[in-house]
């Protein structure tokens, strides 16, 4: 654009390797980001995409090392790239090590993560004691199995016979409880700031806490139940 003294940088060679490689492991990043938003995830869900994502780098480090850039394409078109491969490989390192860090409270519970998602997979011996026994109960109920395919994780617990599985549905609801994500609580105060706005002055906490609660819920509405209700409500008058 004719302005090129005004940034050298783009000039530096060392300078662009750096930059393409924030914009290729940026990139790799925000991918981990957008799967961890959205409603109805549970949390051994996220720690899935976690622990993926903490594989991938140990990848891109192992492939870096070798001057492989195959998952880094704004690199790979660098002169300069493979020069700068080890630096490179211990910034990824120093990630890894800092994912490690960050989650590692996760790897306490990770096993009851496991089995509360794939229950029909796990073996009773390894389980807890007082699961196993439940466990065998429900790997060899036909009628459980279908329903594990048919239904949401959640909602498959529920149907569990409480008597039947009293443990089992206990350890579910304690890994299943864990808020994972703070989405919902994003999404709440994105629509209380788009309503509580200085041209509605009159928008009392009850009317707001309203808004709030049908903007998050998944519950439809019985509008024509409602309406009728206010009819007759009116007509009484």
């Amino acid at each position: 654009m004719g302005k090129s003294d005004e940034f050298p940088e783009l000039s530096d060679t060392n300078w662009l390797c750096d930059f393409a490689f924030a914009v290729d492991i940026f990139s790799h990043m925000n991918e981990l980001n957008v799967k961890q938003q959205g409603k109805d995830q549970f949390v051994h869900d996220m720690y899935t995409n976690v622990k993926a994502f903490k594989s991938k780098l140990v990848s891109f480090s192992r492939q870096m090392s070798n001057k492989s850039f195959a998952h880094f394409p704004t690199l790979a078109v660098q002169k300069e790239a493979a020069r700068c491969a080890k630096k490179y490989c211990k910034s990824l390192d120093d990630l890894h090590r800092e994912f490690c860090r960050r989650f590692c409270d996760f790897e306490k519970i990770e096993k009851s993560l496991q089995l509360v998602s794939w229950p029909l997979s796990q073996d009773p011996e390894s389980a807890p004691q007082e699961l196993q026994l439940e466990l065998i109960d429900l790997q060899s109920d036909s009628v459980s199995k279908q329903k594990f395919k048919s239904l949401k994780l959640n909602d498959f617990y529920a149907s569990l016979n409480e008597t039947t599985f009293p443990n089992l549905r206990r350890t579910a609801q304690k890994m299943l409880v864990l808020f994972g994500s703070t989405y919902v609580c994003e999404q709440t105060f994105s629509v209380m700031k788009i309503n509580k706005a200085h041209h509605r002055s009159k928008l009392t906490d009850q009317h707001l806490r309203s808004v709030l609660r049908i903007a998050t819920t998944k519950l439809t509405p019985d509008f024509d139940a409602l309406a009728k209700k206010g009819d007759q409500q009116h007509c009484s008058h």
